[in-house]
């Protein structure tokens, strides 16, 4: 890998938070290279406009555009997928084929058991490299409208982490630190950072207590409106992942905990949180539409998952599956039936046994009835 000064950092995302973790990577010293999987939303920073961040993160930069998945690759020391989870399959699909062995891919941050589906994909290619899995995003933001300006709206402290085949949790902690400083915990393994990303309950719940302010198109504080009722709803969500990783025997982080690392403010109920949160003036805008990545991505890609591993697991996430019930009827959806990627990894075939080898391993086992099976694994990985 080349030296600090000319490392390239590829992004497969060109929204909101890849806009912010391209400021934050130019703030740190490293160049970063966006590539838009529809092409639109860069076309301001390809014509030569600077990326200008404020908040969290203040600066000016001229990230690199490249023109498709397989230049992203080839030009790129690291990549990252910036995308929320509806994406996640077919930018993995368009760089799977490009991936270097030893070439880091950072999922930011993790859906759907996708870091085992991209594993096995490169396995049968006979490569091997570090897929590191977040279990949130290092920066939120908000993109504006003329697609060159990024408002960050948080730098993490501390950001869950692991790395998939296990055997490379160093390589991909030392990527994560040498980009981003010292900000990672270590988890154990693919199935705590899975149980790790708090956004699909926190959004479930948030969801359904301002769908009519979503609908309107209002604009409200999502913090101030996190009311007793919501955040004993959200409380009680977190209760249902914690017993699943009980039943793993995982350590993961409460909510209490997301919310005291995430926003800095003190550990108190979770309304209390956010109300303070809004205090101090970041406490978030909250989705002024109903087609909302709080619906549309956390319900099949978040919700629907933790309701599988409580199936799987002896510990059923009934309030996980009343909220893909619920939202399924309010948008005349079956959100349980869009989740591309645990069809992918053919999850609903495999016992719990076989989830956790594979995801240590990186390697699904066989199966030639699993959707976008590619055929024969070769032998071992490149060098």
């Amino acid at each position: 890998m080349t030296d600090d000064n000319n490392l390239i950092v590829g992004i497969a995302g060109a929204g909101s938070v890849a806009f912010a973790t391209a400021a934050r990577l130019a703030e740190r010293g490293f160049q970063a290279m966006l590539w838009s999987p529809s092409g639109s939303r860069t076309k301001a920073l390809a014509a030569g406009a600077e990326l200008v961040a404020t908040g969290a993160v203040e600066g000016r930069s001229r990230p690199l555009v490249a023109d498709s998945a397989e230049a992203l690759a080839e030009k790129s020391d690291v990549l990252m997928i910036v995308v929320p989870g509806y994406g996640h399959k077919a930018v993995m699909d368009a760089l799977s084929p490009h991936v270097r062995a030893g070439q880091p891919v950072i999922i930011n941050s993790h859906s759907s058991l996708g870091a085992l589906y991209l594993s096995d994909k490169l396995a049968r290619r006979g490569v091997e490299a570090p897929i590191v899995a977040w279990g949130t995003t290092m920066v939120g933001g908000r993109q504006q409208p003329d697609l060159t300006h990024v408002h960050v709206s948080t730098v993490r402290k501390s950001v869950d982490i692991c790395t998939v085949p296990a055997h490379l949790s160093d390589d991909g902690l030392a990527i994560c630190q040498r980009l981003f400083g010292d900000r990672f915990a270590v988890r154990d393994g693919l199935m705590a950072i899975s149980l790790s990303n708090l956004n699909p309950q926190n959004h479930m719940g948030i969801a359904l207590g301002n769908m009519t302010r979503m609908e309107r198109g209002e604009t409200w504080s999502q913090g101030q409106n996190v009311t007793p009722n919501v955040g004993r709803l959200l409380e009680a969500l977190d209760r249902e992942r914690l017993a699943i990783a009980e039943a793993l025997g995982l350590s993961v982080r409460t909510i209490f905990e997301h919310f005291h690392w995430s926003f800095h403010v003190p550990i108190a109920s979770i309304s209390e949180m956010n109300q303070q949160m809004h205090a101090n003036g970041n406490g978030g805008t909250g989705p002024a539409t109903a087609d909302s990545r709080y619906v549309t991505e956390d319900v099949p890609f978040g919700l629907v998952v933790t309701a599988k591993l409580g199936q799987m697991t002896g510990r059923p996430a009934t309030l996980h599956q009343a909220g893909v019930d619920v939202f399924s009827a309010m948008y005349g959806r079956d959100f349980a039936r869009e989740n591309t990627l645990l069809d992918a990894i053919g999850l609903d075939g495999m016992t719990l046994d076989e989830l956790q080898e594979a995801a240590r391993s990186g390697v699904l086992p066989d199966d030639p009835t699993r959707t976008g099976h590619g055929g024969s694994r070769v032998s071992g990985p490149s060098t």
